[in-house]
C-alpha cells in the first residue's frame, strides 16, 4: 500500500462551502453542525447524500432531496466548533462524525473526514470517535485510519441485508466487503458490524440471520437494532406507495420482542459458557466499549437485564467501573444544566425532570451512569426501545 496517511487526509478538491444565504434556508437543526446524541457529540459539517435509503433520518431535517454533499464550514472551523462546545470534555466525551446527513466514506466526503480526524488526533485527544458508513472502504483507507495515534477510533459498518431496492437501493454486499476489509487491516482502530435496521418480514429470515452471523466473524463486535420510524419517514413511505413496516410511529427505535428473540436464539451457542452469544450487543456503546477492551461509557450496566447476553469478561469490566454517583454532586450539575423537580439516583439510573437529551447525555457520559427523563421512562426489558411489539413481563419498577 503506497498511500501516505498525511496526503490522504488533505482534500485535493475541497467540497464547496454553502453561502450564509444558502445555510439560512436550511432547517435550523440541519444548519447547527453539532448535536448531542446518546453515542456521542455529533459533528455534521457536511450535508447531502446520494445513497437514498428511504428510512434515512435525513427526512427529519427536510434534506432528503439534497443529493450532492456540501460543507457548512471548513474542516478547521468544524474542529474548533467541536472542541470549544460547552458539552465537549477532552478525552471523555464520545464523538460521532458525519452520522446524520451524509455518508462519511463517500469519495468526495472522505478526505474531509480524514482531515478532521487528523486535526483531532494532532491535539492529542483520546476520545472515542465513531464513524458510521455503508459505503466502500479500500485497503488504502485503512492505512489512514491506522495512522491516528491518540483517538480511540471505531468504524461501524451498517449492513441490513435488505434487498428491496425501493427501500434500500445500495447493495448490502458493498458494506459486507467494506467490513471484511476493515477487519483484515485493523491495527489501531476497531470495526463493528452495525446490523440495522432489522424489520420483521423484511430482513429477518433465516437466510438474513445466517448472513449476519457469518459477517460477525469479520468484526470486533456486532450490535443489532431496529427501525427509527418517525412521522416524517412514514409520510415519505406513504407518498411513494411503499409498504408500511409498522402501523404506528415512535420516538424511539422499534425492535419487537419476537424479532429480538429470534436473533438471540439464532446466535446462542450454549457450549461457549463464557460468551454464549459471542460479541453480540443490544447497544452501540456496549459494542464499541467491548471492541476497545473498556467498560461501557454509557453506564448500561445499571440496566442489568441488558447485560444478559454480554460476555462474562465484559460484564466484569463494566461492573468494576460502574459507580453509583453522589446524589448531591449529581443534583448540583443537573440544576446547573436547568433541571427542575426532584433529582434521583436509583440503582439503575439518574432520573431528572426538565432536561432534554443533550444535557442528559452530558450527565450520562460525565458520570458513566444512565440518565433518564422521568416523563419518558425506560420500561423493563424493552431496553429503551419503542413499546411497539412488546408485552413486557412484570419486572422492577423503572424510570
Amino acid at each position: 500500500m503506497n498511500a501516505s496517511p498525511e496526503l490522504a487526509a488533505v482534500p485535493r478538491r475541497p467540497l464547496p462551502i454553502l453561502t450564509p444565504q444558502q445555510i439560512s434556508a436550511l432547517k435550523p437543526e440541519l444548519a447547527d453542525v453539532i448535536e448531542y446524541r446518546k453515542s456521542g457529540l455529533s459533528l455534521n459539517w457536511i450535508v447531502g447524500c446520494p445513497i437514498d435509503c428511504v428510512y434515512c433520518v435525513r427526512h427529519l431535517f427536510d434534506n432528503f432531496e439534497m443529493k450532492v454533499p456540501r460543507r457548512l464550514m471548513s474542516d478547521e472551523e468544524a474542529v474548533a466548533a467541536l472542541v470549544s462546545h460547552r458539552y465537549f470534555r477532552p478525552h471523555k466525551t464520545p464523538i460521532q462524525l458525519l452520522n446524520r446527513a451524509t455518508d462519511p466514506m463517500l469519495p468526495v466526503v472522505k478526505p474531509h473526514l480524514f482531515n478532521v480526524l487528523r486535526h483531532l488526533d494532532q491535539q492529542g485527544l483520546t476520545n472515542h470517535v465513531l464513524i458510521i458508513t455503508r459505503w466502500r472502504i479500500a485497503p488504502e483507507d485503512c492505512v489512514v485510519l491506522n495512522s491516528f495515534k491518540n483517538l480511540r477510533l471505531t468504524v461501524l459498518v451498517t449492513h441490513s441485508g435488505i434487498d428491496n431496492e425501493k427501500i434500500e437501493p445500495v447493495d448490502s454486499n458493498i458494506a459486507a466487503e467494506s467490513l471484511r476489509t476493515l477487519y483484515k487491516h485493523a491495527e489501531r482502530y476497531r470495526t463493528v458490524l452495525y446490523w440495522r435496521p432489522i424489520v420483521p418480514g423484511l430482513n429477518d429470515s433465516d437466510a438474513h440471520l445466517a448472513r449476519a452471523r457469518e459477517l460477525s466473524v469479520h468484526a470486533h463486535a456486532t450490535v443489532f437494532t431496529g427501525l427509527f420510524f418517525r412521522k416524517e419517514i412514514a409520510d415519505y413511505y406513504q407518498a411513494h406507495g411503499l409498504s408500511m413496516p409498522y402501523d404506528d410511529t415512535a420516538r424511539r427505535k422499534i425492535m419487537p420482542e419476537v424479532a429480538e428473540k429470534r436473533i438471540l436464539d439464532y446466535f446462542h451457542t450454549p457450549e461457549y459458557t463464557a460468551a454464549p452469544w459471542g460479541a453480540l450487543f443490544r447497544k452501540t456503546s456496549c459494542a464499541v466499549a467491548y471492541a476497545h477492551g473498556e467498560a461501557d461509557y454509557n453506564g448500561h450496566y445499571g440496566i442489568r437485564e441488558l447485560c444478559n447476553i454480554c460476555p462474562e469478561e465484559q460484564i466484569a469490566l463494566c461492573r468494576s467501573a460502574w459507580v453509583k454517583p453522589d446524589l448531591a454532586e449529581v443534583t448540583d450539575e443537573a440544576r446547573t444544566l436547568g433541571a427542575t423537580g426532584e433529582v434521583e439516583v436509583t440503582d439503575r439510573a439518574i432520573v431528572v425532570e426538565g432536561l432534554d437529551e443533550p444535557p442528559r447525555y452530558y450527565l450520562q457520559h460525565g458520570f458513566g451512569y444512565q440518565c433518564h427523563d422521568r416523563a419518558k421512562p425506560h420500561h423493563y426489558r424493552q431496553h429503551g426501545r419503542a413499546p411497539i411489539g412488546w408485552l413486557a413481563e412484570d419486572g422492577p419498577k423503572t424510570a
